[in-house]
Parts: C-alpha cells; sequence; structure tokens
C-alpha cells in the first residue's frame, strides 16, 4: 500500500468510526486529514483534499478550535487561516474526555439532581422514584470522577491503572 492510499483510508475510516462515537463525519475526517499532514492546510486546501463545501469545511473547523484539538496556524507572508491539528495523542485523549464531559456528563448529573427534588415525596411512587435519580447519580457521578482523574493524570499513572484493573 503507497503513502497515499494508507492516508485515504485512515482519513475514511476515522470518519467512520467517529459516526458510531456519536461524532460528525466529516469533522472527524477533517481532524483525520489534518492529524495525518505535515504541514498546517488552508481551508481551500481541507477543501480540495475532501472535497467539501467552504461552509462545511469553516463549521467543522471551527468545531474542532472548540474541542480544543486543532488551532489556526499564521504562515508568514501569507493573508489565508492556516489549521494543525495537535499531535500529541494523550494530550487528545485527554482533551476529548475533557470536552465529552463538559458536554455530555455534567448535564446529566445537574439534570438529575433536578429530578430528585420534587415537592410530594411522601408516596412510595415518589420514594422509588428519588432512589431511582439516587442510583443514576451514584453511577453518573463515578464516571464523572474516573473522567476527572483521567484528564487531570499523566500518560504513565493512567495506563499503570488500567494495567492493574486487567491483572
Amino acid at each position: 500500500m503507497q503513502l497515499s492510499e494508507a492516508k485515504e483510508k485512515y482519513i475514511q475510516t476515522w470518519g467512520t468510526f467517529a459516526t458510531n462515537w456519536g461524532i460528525n463525519r466529516t469533522m472527524a475526517q477533517v481532524h483525520a486529514l489534518l492529524l495525518a499532514s505535515g504541514k498546517p492546510l488552508s481551508t481551500d486546501e481541507v477543501m480540495e483534499q475532501l472535497e467539501i463545501s467552504r461552509g462545511n469545511a469553516n463549521m467543522n473547523l471551527r468545531a474542532l478550535i472548540d474541542w480544543g484539538i486543532v488551532r489556526k496556524e499564521f504562515v508568514k507572508g501569507d493573508r489565508k487561516e492556516y489549521f494543525v491539528a495537535e499531535k500529541d495523542v494523550w494530550y487528545l485523549f485527554k482533551q476529548i474526555t475533557k470536552e465529552r464531559r463538559k458536554r455530555e456528563i455534567e448535564p446529566v448529573i445537574s439534570f438529575l439532581e433536578d429530578l430528585k427534588n420534587i415537592e410530594d415525596n411522601d408516596s412510595e411512587e415518589a420514594k422509588e422514584f428519588i432512589k431511582l435519580m439516587n442510583d443514576f447519580s451514584s453511577v453518573t457521578g463515578k464516571i464523572n470522577n474516573i473522567m476527572d482523574l483521567a484528564i487531570k493524570s499523566d500518560d504513565h499513572w493512567l495506563v499503570g491503572k488500567i494495567t492493574n484493573l486487567l491483572k
């Protein structure tokens, strides 16, 4: 397999996997393209290589910047904006974990806390409902704590913990 073929396959496959994780396919493909690129790419280059519209490229580049895994880079003598992906895979893991926690776990924690505050809480049905919300809160809180540890840890600490769990 030639390098260009391998890169194309990586970009397409990364996009396919991303949809399984709830991530926009094009956003994942833009990220994969920037990860595999040896130089910063302009919006025009992203559009050309992925055969997508300017609006689609701009929207997904902004989303990747919001996730904290892509940044703008200026090229001296050129007025275009260029983009580079963070290539430290451990940093990517931690940043994605941080964003997913912020977007998916923290709203659930807040939502569950609201649901536990019911006024007519004397009936058996209400007590059962509150217990169910407490159980969900307990699990969600543990997931939040694990994600927090992953975000704050260095790679050696987390790999060691996972290795110990697998023994």
